[in-house]
């Protein structure tokens, strides 16, 4: 039987994978899972949500849920996750809820559990609560039902932690930003932190209905902010998901600043003012070879782990590294966020500008993108990836071939019969046919 959980909660077409039985199961399994751990304690959680209209019957089924099994819960209505991860510790909560599937389109929707410390439940955690589902279980009764409260109030909490975290008052004053929070879980906090950090605000995308969330917008779609930005004139723009745990950036001429490019401006500033934990920031295997280079030739060490936001954290609380993210945008700052926060990252992206007086362009030139080839193959047997010696051999032949100036990197996908191959090279021509040679390979060699 597959795993339930993905490598981001648990997934799917709202109201057909994801039902309203499956939420409230899923809420008291993890209530019994999480009450095992500290016996004798009245558990307490918070819980919220996206913009999404399937998150309001969810919603009312993680609730019902907790509640049914002796858990006193607080719900906020709509904040973006790493509001919610921000406010699991900040309220002594135990543990904490959310509903949202991210960048996901509309129709799809996820339930995600962070731990009393405000970071995602590890594997095995997960992995017992599943275990749990169905379980027979003794309902408590009278007193010892869970309670429920709604304060969307502290929702201002969070927005206040994201402005203090610049450390000055009105830092971004006169600073021209075009804000598109996807129609999502950000369409209030984004524009509220940025303007009461003084910056001159525009927002787009910023009308949510229940049914437009990532509809043509956000991070995942950029083309309009990058129009509404040269039109209007302004210093930059921000794009968010759905949930704002991602933030892809665009320059005064339109020009697309992504993940790869804000940790590495990031990374010297952090550099620069001596909070960058032993010069390392941490970034994936599918991080941009040009962003290494950048960072070798700053003197900036890059700890690399597996594709996945949560491996990321995991890398950084183990060594308390400061800074870590991904190219799409997933960007950890960890003196201020348990997880990725795209209005945190850009307030931050924002205050670098003004702090130094240089346009986004120029602090992007800190990189220089190699150009990338990604082909996934499908229908191959991506359990041999790493083991046929014909797909062995073609690797190592590329990577002799492109000599230091390019890179390879083969990848089974962690869902689907599919082999993800990328590679970095001086010319875009080179990285194709480099690329396509070895998609040829993979197709011949582990075909199903």
């Amino acid at each position: 039987m597959a795993r339930l959980f993905g490598t981001d909660g648990v997934r799917g077409c709202a109201n057909v994978d994801l039902t309203a039985d499956l939420a409230l199961d899923l809420s008291v399994a993890a209530a019994h899972v999480l009450a095992e751990a500290e016996p004798g304690h009245r558990l307490k959680a918070i819980v919220g949500r996206d913009t999404r209209a399937s998150g309001e019957f969810l919603e009312a089924a993680v609730v019902a849920g907790l509640a049914s099994a002796g858990v006193d819960v607080v719900r906020v209505g709509v904040i973006p996750t790493p509001g919610l991860a921000f406010l699991v510790p900040e309220l002594s909560k135990d543990f904490g809820v959310m509903l949202s599937a991210s960048h996901n389109p509309m129709p799809d929707n996820g339930i995600k559990f962070f731990s009393g410390g405000g970071i995602k439940l590890p594997d095995q955690v997960e992995d017992l609560i599943e275990e749990e589902l169905h379980q027979h279980w003794e309902r408590p009764t009278g007193a010892q039902v869970g309670r429920v409260t709604d304060n969307p109030e502290y929702v201002d909490r969070y927005v206040q932690h994201l402005v203090d975290s610049l450390g000055s008052d009105r830092p971004l004053t006169d600073l021209r930003i075009v804000l598109d929070p996807a129609n999502g879980a950000a369409s209030r906090t984004a524009v509220k932190a940025f303007m009461t950090a003084g910056a001159q605000v525009t927002a787009i995308h910023n009308r949510p209905d229940g049914l437009n969330i990532n509809d043509d917008c956000g991070s995942t779609h950029i083309e309009s902010l990058q129009l509404e930005v040269i039109s209007s004139g302004a210093d930059l723009g921000i794009g968010l998901d759905g949930d704002a745990d991602r933030c892809i950036a665009v320059d005064a001429n339109g020009r697309v600043v992504d993940g790869d490019q804000i940790i590495a401006i990031l990374a010297l500033a952090m550099k620069d003012a001596g909070r960058l934990h032993q010069d390392t920031v941490v970034a994936t295997v599918m991080s941009n070879l040009g962003f290494f280079q950048a960072m070798k030739a700053q003197g900036i060490r890059v700890d690399t782990t597996k594709v996945g936001d949560r491996y990321v954290v995991e890398s950084m609380n183990a060594n308390g590294f400061t800074l870590g993210g991904e190219q799409s945008g997933h960007v950890v700052m960890s003196e201020f966020a348990t997880t990725g926060d795209g209005t945190l990252t850009g307030l931050h992206l924002a205050l670098r500008m003004a702090q130094t007086g240089e346009t986004l362009a120029e602090l992007a030139k800190v990189m220089k993108h190699l150009p990338q080839v990604m082909i996934n193959v499908k229908g191959v047997d991506r359990s041999r990836t790493n083991l046929d010696q014909g797909v062995v051999r073609a690797v190592a032949a590329a990577e002799a071939e492109l000599a230091g100036a390019g890179r390879v990197v083969l990848r089974p996908s962690g869902t689907e019969p599919v082999v993800r191959v990328m590679v970095e090279a001086d010319t875009h021509d080179r990285a194709q046919g480099v690329a396509e040679h070895l998609a040829d390979v993979v197709r011949q060699r582990l075909s199903l």
